[in-house]
Protein backbone atom coordinates (compact mmCIF):
# COMPACT_ATOMS: atom_id res chain seq x y z
CA UNK A 1 0.00 0.00 0.00
CA UNK A 2 1.24 3.69 -0.45
CA UNK A 3 2.00 6.28 2.01
CA UNK A 4 -1.05 7.76 0.41
CA UNK A 5 -2.99 5.35 1.17
CA UNK A 6 -1.80 4.56 4.46
CA UNK A 7 -3.01 7.73 5.18
CA UNK A 8 -6.44 7.50 3.38
CA UNK A 9 -7.01 4.86 5.64
CA UNK A 10 -5.41 6.05 8.91
CA UNK A 11 -8.35 6.48 12.08
CA UNK A 12 -9.64 9.85 12.30
CA UNK A 13 -7.86 10.17 15.88
CA UNK A 14 -4.14 10.67 13.69
CA UNK A 15 -3.10 13.77 13.60
CA UNK A 16 -4.29 16.06 11.28
CA UNK A 17 -1.85 17.24 8.18
CA UNK A 18 -3.56 21.04 7.43
CA UNK A 19 -4.86 22.45 10.26
CA UNK A 20 -5.15 26.12 10.54
CA UNK A 21 -3.98 28.45 13.51
CA UNK A 22 -7.91 29.33 14.32
CA UNK A 23 -8.85 25.32 14.58
CA UNK A 24 -5.12 24.63 16.91
CA UNK A 25 -6.75 27.49 19.16
CA UNK A 26 -9.72 25.83 18.88
CA UNK A 27 -8.75 22.20 20.08
CA UNK A 28 -6.54 24.03 22.62
CA UNK A 29 -9.30 25.95 24.11
CA UNK A 30 -11.85 22.25 24.17
CA UNK A 31 -9.05 20.44 25.71
CA UNK A 32 -9.40 22.13 28.99
CA UNK A 33 -13.12 22.07 29.27
CA UNK A 34 -14.26 19.15 31.50
CA UNK A 35 -17.57 16.85 31.38
CA UNK A 36 -19.96 18.35 33.67
CA UNK A 37 -18.80 21.39 33.98
CA UNK A 38 -20.52 25.02 33.67
CA UNK A 39 -18.36 27.76 30.72
CA UNK A 40 -19.78 31.11 29.81
CA UNK A 41 -18.53 32.75 26.49
CA UNK A 42 -18.75 36.53 25.88
CA UNK A 43 -19.93 38.22 22.96
CA UNK A 44 -18.57 37.74 19.75
CA UNK A 45 -16.17 34.53 21.22
CA UNK A 46 -16.20 32.47 18.09
CA UNK A 47 -13.26 30.33 19.27
CA UNK A 48 -14.64 29.62 22.54
CA UNK A 49 -17.59 29.03 20.95
CA UNK A 50 -16.30 26.11 18.77
CA UNK A 51 -14.21 25.28 21.45
CA UNK A 52 -17.41 24.59 23.71
CA UNK A 53 -19.25 23.07 21.05
CA UNK A 54 -16.12 20.79 19.72
CA UNK A 55 -15.59 19.54 23.64
CA UNK A 56 -19.52 18.99 23.39
CA UNK A 57 -19.43 16.81 20.71
CA UNK A 58 -15.91 14.78 21.95
CA UNK A 59 -15.22 14.02 25.37
CA UNK A 60 -17.08 16.39 27.53
CA UNK A 61 -21.04 15.71 26.18
CA UNK A 62 -22.39 16.94 29.22
CA UNK A 63 -20.63 20.23 29.57
CA UNK A 64 -23.02 23.38 30.07
CA UNK A 65 -23.03 26.10 27.97
CA UNK A 66 -24.50 29.50 28.83
CA UNK A 67 -24.38 32.99 27.47
CA UNK A 68 -25.73 35.32 29.29
CA UNK A 69 -29.41 37.00 28.11
CA UNK A 70 -29.17 34.41 25.59
CA UNK A 71 -29.80 30.49 26.79
CA UNK A 72 -28.37 27.79 28.17
CA UNK A 73 -26.52 24.83 26.07
CA UNK A 74 -28.03 24.86 22.73
CA UNK A 75 -29.02 21.71 21.02
CA UNK A 76 -28.55 22.79 16.75
CA UNK A 77 -26.14 25.97 17.55
CA UNK A 78 -25.75 27.78 14.12
CA UNK A 79 -23.16 30.65 14.35
CA UNK A 80 -23.96 34.02 12.56
CA UNK A 81 -22.32 37.06 12.70
CA UNK A 82 -22.69 37.14 17.09
CA UNK A 83 -22.30 34.51 19.62
CA UNK A 84 -25.55 35.80 21.56
CA UNK A 85 -27.79 35.99 18.38
CA UNK A 86 -30.93 33.94 17.96
CA UNK A 87 -29.49 31.54 15.42
CA UNK A 88 -27.58 30.05 17.87
CA UNK A 89 -29.60 29.95 20.72
CA UNK A 90 -33.03 29.45 19.07
CA UNK A 91 -33.11 25.70 20.44
CA UNK A 92 -31.69 26.09 23.62
CA UNK A 93 -32.43 23.73 26.92
CA UNK A 94 -33.79 26.87 28.87
CA UNK A 95 -33.26 31.09 28.04
CA UNK A 96 -31.55 33.42 30.63
CA UNK A 97 -32.67 36.61 31.13
CA UNK A 98 -29.48 38.42 32.26
CA UNK A 99 -31.40 41.28 34.53
CA UNK A 100 -32.88 39.01 36.62
CA UNK A 101 -31.57 35.58 36.44
CA UNK A 102 -28.04 35.35 34.94
CA UNK A 103 -25.83 37.96 37.51
CA UNK A 104 -27.25 35.34 40.66
CA UNK A 105 -25.92 32.72 39.07
CA UNK A 106 -22.38 34.29 38.66
CA UNK A 107 -22.34 35.51 42.21
CA UNK A 108 -22.80 31.91 43.26
CA UNK A 109 -19.27 30.69 43.80
CA UNK A 110 -20.80 26.76 42.38
CA UNK A 111 -21.73 27.73 39.52
CA UNK A 112 -20.53 29.28 36.04
CA UNK A 113 -17.08 28.24 37.49
CA UNK A 114 -14.80 28.73 33.89
CA UNK A 115 -15.28 32.36 31.96
CA UNK A 116 -13.99 32.67 28.33
CA UNK A 117 -12.95 35.59 27.67
CA UNK A 118 -10.66 38.50 25.11
CA UNK A 119 -9.26 41.56 26.23
CA UNK A 120 -7.37 44.25 24.36
CA UNK A 121 -4.61 44.15 26.64
CA UNK A 122 -3.39 41.21 28.95
CA UNK A 123 -0.40 42.01 31.16
CA UNK A 124 2.10 39.71 32.86
CA UNK A 125 0.20 39.03 35.76
CA UNK A 126 -3.30 38.13 33.77
CA UNK A 127 -5.15 41.47 34.46
CA UNK A 128 -7.01 42.64 31.58
CA UNK A 129 -7.89 45.96 29.92
CA UNK A 130 -11.29 45.96 27.69
CA UNK A 131 -11.66 49.86 28.91
CA UNK A 132 -9.43 52.60 27.42
CA UNK A 133 -6.03 52.46 25.43
CA UNK A 134 -3.77 55.32 27.32
CA UNK A 135 -5.14 57.64 30.06
CA UNK A 136 -8.65 56.85 31.83
CA UNK A 137 -9.19 60.44 31.27
CA UNK A 138 -7.90 61.51 27.78
CA UNK A 139 -7.77 57.86 26.22
CA UNK A 140 -6.29 57.42 22.51
CA UNK A 141 -8.54 54.90 21.99
CA UNK A 142 -12.01 54.11 23.70
CA UNK A 143 -12.97 50.44 23.85
CA UNK A 144 -16.25 48.18 24.64
CA UNK A 145 -15.77 48.10 28.46
CA UNK A 146 -16.00 45.39 30.71
CA UNK A 147 -19.65 44.15 30.52
CA UNK A 148 -19.27 40.95 33.03
CA UNK A 149 -15.67 40.67 32.80
CA UNK A 150 -14.68 42.95 35.64
CA UNK A 151 -17.46 40.33 37.94
CA UNK A 152 -15.87 37.38 36.51
CA UNK A 153 -12.24 38.41 37.28
CA UNK A 154 -13.53 39.49 40.69
CA UNK A 155 -14.78 36.34 42.17
CA UNK A 156 -13.85 32.75 42.19
CA UNK A 157 -13.95 32.00 38.33
CA UNK A 158 -11.59 30.10 36.19
CA UNK A 159 -10.53 32.43 33.83
CA UNK A 160 -9.27 31.19 30.22
CA UNK A 161 -8.19 33.68 27.73
CA UNK A 162 -7.96 33.69 24.47
CA UNK A 163 -5.97 36.09 21.87
CA UNK A 164 -6.16 36.17 18.01
CA UNK A 165 -3.47 38.98 17.96
CA UNK A 166 0.15 37.89 20.07
CA UNK A 167 1.77 41.26 20.11
CA UNK A 168 3.50 43.76 22.19
CA UNK A 169 0.61 45.57 22.07
CA UNK A 170 -1.64 43.22 22.85
CA UNK A 171 0.28 40.92 25.38
CA UNK A 172 1.51 43.73 27.93
CA UNK A 173 4.24 44.03 30.81
CA UNK A 174 0.96 46.41 32.82
CA UNK A 175 -2.20 47.33 30.87
CA UNK A 176 -3.35 50.94 30.46
CA UNK A 177 -6.79 50.61 32.53
CA UNK A 178 -7.56 47.31 34.51
CA UNK A 179 -10.92 45.61 33.67
CA UNK A 180 -10.45 42.91 35.17
CA UNK A 181 -8.02 41.67 37.96
CA UNK A 182 -5.70 38.90 37.11
CA UNK A 183 -3.15 38.07 39.86
CA UNK A 184 -3.01 42.40 40.67
CA UNK A 185 0.69 42.51 41.07
CA UNK A 186 1.62 38.69 41.29
CA UNK A 187 3.11 36.82 44.59
CA UNK A 188 -0.19 36.17 46.11
CA UNK A 189 -1.50 39.36 45.79
CA UNK A 190 -5.03 38.25 44.47
CA UNK A 191 -5.37 35.73 47.42
CA UNK A 192 -4.44 38.03 50.06
CA UNK A 193 -7.27 40.35 49.13
CA UNK A 194 -9.84 37.39 49.85
CA UNK A 195 -10.33 36.65 45.78
CA UNK A 196 -10.49 33.40 44.29
CA UNK A 197 -10.01 31.76 41.36
CA UNK A 198 -8.39 34.16 38.84
CA UNK A 199 -6.60 33.92 34.70
CA UNK A 200 -5.46 30.21 34.42
CA UNK A 201 -4.57 29.93 30.45
CA UNK A 202 -3.53 32.44 28.00
CA UNK A 203 -4.19 30.58 24.19
CA UNK A 204 -2.58 32.68 21.61
CA UNK A 205 -2.10 32.05 17.49
CA UNK A 206 2.01 31.47 18.89
CA UNK A 207 1.70 29.71 22.00
CA UNK A 208 0.07 28.63 24.85
CA UNK A 209 0.79 30.39 28.08
CA UNK A 210 0.14 29.93 31.88
CA UNK A 211 1.16 31.48 35.00
CA UNK A 212 3.98 30.13 37.53
CA UNK A 213 2.59 29.12 40.76
CA UNK A 214 4.67 31.43 43.37
CA UNK A 215 5.25 34.62 41.31
CA UNK A 216 1.92 33.93 39.11
CA UNK A 217 3.84 35.90 36.10
CA UNK A 218 2.25 34.65 32.90
CA UNK A 219 5.03 31.16 31.59
CA UNK A 220 5.15 29.98 28.74
CA UNK A 221 4.08 26.52 28.56
CA UNK A 222 3.87 25.31 24.58
CA UNK A 223 4.62 26.92 21.34
CA UNK A 224 2.77 26.24 18.45
CA UNK A 225 4.40 24.01 15.55
CA UNK A 226 6.47 26.17 13.14
CA UNK A 227 6.83 28.85 15.86
CA UNK A 228 9.88 29.05 18.03
CA UNK A 229 10.52 30.33 21.65
CA UNK A 230 12.12 33.23 20.49
CA UNK A 231 9.68 34.40 18.12
CA UNK A 232 6.90 34.40 20.74
CA UNK A 233 9.45 36.40 23.30
CA UNK A 234 9.55 39.29 20.49
CA UNK A 235 6.31 39.02 20.06
CA UNK A 236 5.36 39.69 23.83
CA UNK A 237 5.33 42.69 25.84
CA UNK A 238 7.34 41.11 28.70
CA UNK A 239 9.29 38.76 29.72
CA UNK A 240 7.25 35.39 30.39
CA UNK A 241 8.29 32.62 32.59
CA UNK A 242 10.37 30.28 30.49
CA UNK A 243 10.37 26.58 32.30
CA UNK A 244 13.06 23.79 31.66
CA UNK A 245 11.38 22.44 28.82
CA UNK A 246 8.72 24.43 25.91
CA UNK A 247 7.16 22.10 24.78
CA UNK A 248 5.27 21.87 21.15
CA UNK A 249 1.23 22.58 21.38
CA UNK A 250 0.10 19.66 20.36
CA UNK A 251 -1.93 19.60 16.89
CA UNK A 252 -5.70 18.75 15.79
CA UNK A 253 -7.13 15.77 15.36
CA UNK A 254 -8.34 14.55 11.80
CA UNK A 255 -11.41 14.31 13.50
CA UNK A 256 -11.57 17.53 15.52
CA UNK A 257 -11.09 19.46 12.23
CA UNK A 258 -13.63 17.71 10.04
CA UNK A 259 -16.02 18.55 13.14
CA UNK A 260 -14.88 22.31 12.87
CA UNK A 261 -15.09 22.42 9.11
CA UNK A 262 -18.06 20.85 8.18
CA UNK A 263 -20.30 20.31 11.49
CA UNK A 264 -19.41 23.30 13.54
CA UNK A 265 -18.36 26.61 11.67
CA UNK A 266 -18.72 25.24 8.05
CA UNK A 267 -18.69 29.41 7.43
CA UNK A 268 -15.54 30.11 8.96
CA UNK A 269 -16.49 32.68 11.54
CA UNK A 270 -13.51 31.45 14.16
CA UNK A 271 -11.34 33.19 11.33
CA UNK A 272 -12.60 36.98 12.48
CA UNK A 273 -10.18 38.91 14.25
CA UNK A 274 -7.21 37.48 12.94
CA UNK A 275 -4.76 40.05 11.53
CA UNK A 276 -3.25 37.55 9.23
CA UNK A 277 -5.03 34.79 7.67
CA UNK A 278 -5.12 31.97 9.47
Amino acid sequence: MSDRADRRAAPADRPSEDHTVDELMVCVLAACFQDGEQVLNGISSFIPVCAIELARRTHAPDLVWIAGGSGVSPRSPRLTASTFEWPLWQDSVMYVDVATELWDWVADERLLRTFCAGAAQIDAYGNANNSVIGSFDRPRVRLPGTAGLGDMGSLSKRIVYWVTDHSPRTLVERVDFRSAAGYLGGGGERGRLGLGGGPELVVTNLAVLDFAPVSERMRLRSVHPGVTVERVLAATGFEPVLPAEVTTTAVPTVRQVDLIRRVIDPEGYRKRGFRAPA
